[in-house]
């Protein structure tokens, strides 16, 4: 038994059988050991630490996951070890995902929710990330989340993991900065945030504004009113290394690329796939398959009558439809947003389709690998007061997805 200390840190005990070999570890606890076990010793920190890093690679493996976010204190090297790539892809750590809950007045925690488990459990924020009526959540993906923070003097966004609890925070170009529209895109090698900005005239135009983690710089580009009209609220989605939007009236599919900010509209079949009177669409992507679907409403003089899903077909540059909403379900969700569609949103969350409303608490999303329909019931922690700005985010923990 033996103990790893690292300069102004409580230390971390290792107790070893002394009928097996040394690598088999009965115990490894941040408390004392056992008081039937006999006294450590503390070994001198200069040999752990230079330890080869396969040796600590298969120490560390033997850990449970708790024990291993506990370690990223302890050193610089255990940190870089534990987060780097190789030893992650190595070692799978079964993580569950979640369906998070933000709302107004929501001010220091989330609701989450289990899709496995069927359960719900909350996502507590740190002190520094207590959100304030001038803050809120505005982005998820992969792991991160981005807020906005408006202190007193200077306006930021703030991405924090919940899971290793680092957070960076990011200024603005300028201020005040009037923005719409943030995504926040993850990579392998960073993340970027695309938002689209204008000062503070009403009638002066808008810019994308890009920021890339890779050079923590934003860049500037033009042409957005050609292409989205003022007033637009549906999030873009990434897809191919851009961002689609499907804007109404009259119906398009534009995209942006996000590392020279250009735009391009979608035309002949790849416009929308239906030949009925279109009430709603919107975009989801898988991630993984990398396939885009379209959630839209169908129906007459501006009333939905039915929902459909697409998929698009790269190859053709088409849609073909995939599946439609029952009928019966159709019908409660249309009533749950009194036919005003604005209200209507949609996201992606391993292998679901979910179907959202800012005035409703809880969401209708489709299986697409059991080709099965459910609600997401309302949260049971939620006050009965909260009547409208309910939004829903994908979050899937991630060791690796760093600030």
């Amino acid at each position: 038994m033996f103990r790893l200390r690292a300069h102004g840190k409580k230390p971390i005990t290792i107790t070893t059988s002394t009928t097996t070999t040394a690598s088999t570890f009965l115990y490894w606890s941040p408390e004392s050991s056992p008081t039937t076990l006999s006294s450590p010793t503390n070994m001198d920190p200069t040999i752990w630490s230079n330890l080869p890093n396969h040796l600590l690679e298969h120490i560390l493996s033997l850990l449970p996951f708790k024990t291993l976010l506990t370690l990223r204190s302890i050193s610089r090297h255990l940190r870089s070890l534990i987060l780097s790539p190789s030893f992650i892809s190595d070692h799978s750590f079964s993580l569950p995902s979640f369906l998070l809950l933000s709302h107004p007045q929501s001010f220091n925690s989330f609701p989450l929710f289990n899709p496995n488990l069927i359960s719900w459990c909350t996502l507590p924020l740190p002190r520094s990330l207590s959100l304030t009526n001038a803050s809120s959540l505005l982005s998820s993906s992969n792991g991160l989340l981005c807020f906005s923070i408006s202190p007193s003097s200077v306006s930021s966004l703030s991405i924090f993991n919940p899971l290793t609890r680092s957070s960076r925070s990011i200024k603005l170009p300028c201020y005040p900065f009037h923005f719409e529209l943030l995504s926040l895109v993850t990579f392998p090698n960073g993340y970027k945030i695309f938002t689209l900005c204008s000062s503070s005239s009403a009638a002066s135009s808008r810019s994308v504004c890009l920021y890339d983690s890779g050079d923590r710089s934003w860049r500037k580009f033009g042409g957005v009113d050609q292409v989205l009209p003022r007033g637009f609220n549906q999030d873009g989605v990434f897809y191919n290394g851009s961002l689609y939007f499907a804007r109404s009236e009259p119906f398009l599919i534009v995209n942006v690329d996000l590392n020279d900010g250009k735009w391009n509209t979608a035309t002949g079949d790849g416009v929308f796939p239906a030949v009925d009177e279109i009430t709603f669409a919107r975009l989801v992507s898988d991630p993984e398959k990398n396939i885009l679907y379209m959630v839209g409403g169908i129906g007459s003089n501006g009333i939905c009558r039915s929902i459909k899903i697409w998929e698009f077909k790269e190859e053709t540059e088409s849609w073909f439809e995939t599946e439609t909403l029952p009928d019966i379900v159709c019908k409660k969700f249309t009533s749950v947003c009194y036919h005003n569609y604005e209200h209507v949103y949609c996201l992606w969350h391993k292998e679901m389709i979910c179907v959202c409303c800012y005035n409703w608490p809880e969401i209708l999303f489709f299986h697409v690998g059991r080709r099965t329909w459910h609600w997401v019931p309302k949260c049971p922690s939620l006050p009965e007061k909260w009547s409208c700005g309910f939004r829903w985010f994908s979050y899937v923990p991630s060791l690796s997805a760093s600030v």
